[in-house]
């Protein structure tokens, strides 16, 4: 407001990142002088916030309102480049120019050579009222897509609309009301632990402390070119990183190298890169059938199916023919890395490198040390983690890690309900609801019910005492459904067309049901949404207790990053643990307790979930920390 009201005329000078209140004071300011690439955004939605001084006002007067909008709900930035385009920024200068260029403006200005524009008061770009209207109807349609359950994108809209309907000076004002009213709510205190969560995890105790220097990876060696492999090489390759991927014959190399190119195109067909860049990054690929390759590599990761002999005989291989300070790394997701590295001679270098499907896509990266990985090897990775723009959470040697591990009883706990009665669909609607993307039924139809059952005994032999056994995905299996895969599981898959839940698959529940014979009375039970959401994810929380206990993770904030990441849990309620801390840990004790008294040891309290309920603490509290990493 002191700008709006000055009468001296202010230049901003942007150079490098104006993000948030410092892309607003520039807003504000009377002209805009700008370096080139430098970076222009409004993120607070992201943040569970909207722009707080005068962004949600100024912005649409200076790029048009469909612009506007697009860059705060979205909260895409733009560069310096696109904004002279638009208007927005009056000159771009070389960053040697730009103190100077802006001080001649502003004299300028005040000289009356250049004009004395109030971004405030401008309207020569927010179009008719009719227009405005629409624009506004489109964005609400949107936020109801993008973020339904958040309210930061609808009242911000009510602000922008508050202005475009009577005048800035009011918008402003609601706009400081809305900005108010929104810091104490429970989204922004969830979103703000995310935000400085996911900077917490570069901070590793004797790894990024020790005064190391990460080395740069010039080529990376993929062992395996199926879905994980192609996606992996894939999104080394569009960091430029040479890539070598080895398969066992001939009809698979091509497969894989066919999955990278398919990869690529589909980032070119969707417009994240263009085709010439796609060209490049697919050039810096080559297909072998043998180790010939890899005598100059500075990494190596497996991607081979979860076979531990398989595995064991690939480390065995590669520890004789790669150089002494190539990182050997395996994408296992549930297998000891222990006893994968158990013939080698080099389990200093070995190392737990386990992405996401899509491998290209998601960014969580879960780098898996053993009590003999170097400092050396996990800083590398993390290195190379950030500039395939991954994020990596350093994790401790166990069976599952850390997302596998804390949700292998989603999936369980959503078949136990379904062997009681309760309808699938309903499971799955309650879940998507709740804010997770996919219910458990859907996403195992998408990951193909195949992994399910190749992972089944890793699981069982580890956490016995605690598993449901449910014959449901066998049967799934039996009777030809694979899930997406071959277009059947409990949904039916369709080209272009969105997933339908298929009546069809309720004789398989049925005969699922019989086999296992726990509903009460031989009736369905009768839950709550509420008592769903519980019942699936409390046992979530009971296991993420334990791994903290075991001391898996170095920070609980850590746990709350890889199951947003991994798991697609939704940020805005913090992530697994603080949002069981918002639920209030005696409450999730007292409801396990209850659980494990009428249906068994699946719902059994851990000791730590029962430990940090009787002393009233959070399980996130660092207090409660056992980290040995």
């Amino acid at each position: 407001l002191l700008i709006k009201d000055s009468r001296k005329p202010i230049v901003a000078a942007v150079e490098g990142v104006a993000l948030g209140g410092g892309f607003e004071l520039a807003l504000a300011s009377h002209a805009r002088v700008a370096a080139p690439k430098a970076q222009l955004s409004l993120p607070e939605l992201t943040l569970g916030l909207i722009p707080g001084f005068g962004g949600t006002q100024r912005l649409p007067r200076l790029v048009g309102l469909a612009k506007a909008i697009d860059m705060i709900l979205l909260s895409k930035s733009i560069s310096s480049e696109e904004g002279h385009k638009l208007g927005l920024i009056d000159a771009l200068v070389p960053p040697g120019e730009l103190l100077s260029t802006s001080r001649k403006w502003a004299l300028d200005i005040a000289l009356g050579r250049k004009p004395f524009l109030r971004s405030l008061y401008r309207t020569d770009k927010i179009g008719s009222l009719s227009e405005a209207r629409a624009i506004l109807k489109n964005a609400r349609q949107l936020a109801k897509k993008i973020a339904p359950n958040m309210p930061q994108h609808h009242v911000c809209i009510d602000v922008i609309e508050e202005g475009i309907i009577h005048g800035g000076y009011s918008g402003i004002l609601k706009e400081g009301e809305v900005f108010k009213q929104l810091i104490p709510s429970d989204t922004v205190k969830a979103l703000v632990h995310v935000y400085f969560a996911q900077r917490a995890i570069s901070k590793v105790p004797n790894v990024t402390d020790v005064g190391l220097k990460p080395r740069h990876m010039k080529k990376v060696a993929v062992i395996g070119g199926g879905l994980m492999g192609s996606g992996i090489a894939t999104a080394l390759l569009l960091s430029n990183i040479r890539v070598v991927i080895k398969e066992i014959n001939s009809e698979y190399l091509l497969k894989g190298i066919k999955s990278v190119e398919a990869n690529l195109n589909s980032l070119v067909s969707r417009g994240k890169m263009t085709q010439d860049k796609a060209g490049e990054a697919f050039s810096l690929l080559k297909g072998v059938l043998d180790y010939t390759e890899f005598k100059d590599v500075d990494m190596v990761i497996e991607a081979v199916i979860e076979n531990i002999e398989l595995k064991q005989n690939i480390f065995k291989e590669i520890e004789e023919v790669c150089p002494p300070h190539c990182i050997l790394a395996s994408n296992t997701s549930t297998i000891d890395l222990n006893v994968i590295g158990e013939k080698t001679n080099s389990k200093d270098r070995i190392v737990g490198a386990h992405f996401f499907s899509p491998a290209h896509i998601m960014t969580l990266l879960e780098i898996v040390r053993t009590e003999n990985t170097s400092p050396r090897v996990i800083l590398d990775l993390m290195a190379l983690g950030k500039t395939i723009k991954k994020v990596p959470v350093v994790v401790g040697n166990c069976i599952g890690f850390t997302v596998n591990r804390t949700f292998f009883p989603y999936a369980q706990a959503a078949h136990m309900l379904v062997n009681l009665g309760v309808d699938l669909f309903r499971v799955d609607s309650v879940i998507t609801s709740f804010g997770l993307p996919l219910g458990p039924f859907m996403l195992g139809d998408l990951a193909g019910h195949g992994i399910a059952i190749a992972t089944k005994d890793i699981y069982d032999k580890a956490f016995g005492d605690r598993m449901f056994r449910s014959p449901l995905t066998e049967l799934l299996l039996k009777s030809g459904r694979n899930g997406k895969i071959n277009g059947r599981g409990y949904y039916i898959y369709q080209k272009g067309r969105k997933p339908k839940p298929d009546p069809s698959v309720l004789s398989v529940v049925e005969e699922s049901r019989r086999l296992t014979n726990i509903m009460p009375g031989g009736k369905p039970i009768t839950v709550t949404d509420k008592e769903i959401v519980e019942m699936i994810l409390f046992p979530v929380v009971n296991e993420a207790c334990r791994v903290l206990d075991e001391g898996v993770v170095i920070r609980a904030s850590d746990l709350d990053v890889a199951s947003v990441l991994g798991m697609s849990f939704p940020s805005y309620r913090g992530g697994v643990l603080f949002w069981a801390d918002t639920v209030g840990p005696k409450y999730i004790y007292e409801r396990l307790k209850r659980l494990s008294e009428t249906y068994g040891d699946f719902f059994k309290p851990s000791k730590y979930l029962e430990e940090m309920a009787m002393r009233g603490m959070l399980l996130s509290d660092p207090k409660s920390s056992r980290s040995r990493l």
